[in-house]
């Protein structure tokens, strides 16, 4: 069953036109990758689905409701959370707090802002930092957890963005680059941070990701884009036999290379 739909979205700024009628759909609890070179489109259509930026054409619809139009906070609180491209650390904070900063969604008390310390608010903040660590053990930063994030490789920083995601209990996760930056190691464990997020918790997943071999390893389905318009679709064998796919997205080279 489709549990988020992109129907033939566009999006133009002036005369560039940087989405091109793209459709797809994406079945709860899957991974869905979406690769491209620079300037396909990516960014764009994560963008669109997320409410940053306003559809030229096209629908989008999540949970058989259509959400273009709506603001980003409204799409957040319906689920759909995303990370971004150049992500954001509170250097000075340890590993825990920087995580616990996700819990915006169902913070009631604003114990985050207040200066007065009420039951409510220390009852409210024991149970956000019990959830945070459950969430950094999934992540597998547990043993970290008090360590400040300023002193950590940046792989780890990377890992805190996506546990800071999972802590305001998305439906729907959404990754822009996360591996950007990352070594081999570094990749590989962000990768199996993936598969375990998606195998304990059944998050549904969007990547938009330049590593083949992240994309390659943990997707269910890939989207292909070039010049702001899909030219594949399929799981990842396919993908990376596709003749049009090698030519247009990495020459002669093969795609899980």
């Amino acid at each position: 069953m489709t549990y988020l739909e992109v129907k033939d979205a566009m999006k133009r700024f002036g005369g560039l036109q940087a989405v091109n009628n793209v459709s797809f759909s994406i079945k709860k609890g899957t991974i869905f990758s979406m690769i491209g070179p620079n300037g396909s489109g990516k960014t764009t259509l994560l963008n669109l689905i997320t409410g940053f930026l306003p559809l030229t054409g096209g629908k989008i619809r999540f949970e058989g409701r259509e959400i273009s139009g709506k603001a980003p906070f409204q799409i957040a609180h319906l689920g759909i959370i995303r990370t971004f491209q150049n992500g954001s650390i509170v250097k000075d904070a340890t590993v825990l707090d920087n995580v616990m900063i996700g819990a915006y969604r169902y913070t009631k008390s604003g114990f985050w802002t207040g200066g007065f310390s009420t039951p409510n608010s220390r009852k409210e903040e024991k149970w956000i930092r019990e959830k945070a660590k459950e969430v950094l053990k999934i992540v597998g930063l547990e043993q970290i957890a008090n360590q400040p994030a300023s002193t950590l490789p940046f792989g780890y920083q990377r890992l805190i963005e996506v546990a800071r995601v999972l802590l305001s209990e998305p439906k729907v996760m959404l990754l822009d680059e996360p591996a950007a930056g990352l070594n081999d190691a570094e990749s590989l464990r962000l990768g199996e941070a993936i598969k375990t997020i998606n195998r304990e918790l059944g998050i549904t997943t969007i990547l938009v990701e330049h590593h083949m071999g992240v994309v390659m390893e943990v997707s269910d389905q890939i989207i292909v884009l070039n010049n702001g318009e899909r030219i594949a679709e399929g799981i990842a064998r396919e993908i990376s036999q596709n003749p049009q796919v090698i030519e247009v997205y990495l020459g002669r080279e093969s795609v899980g290379a």
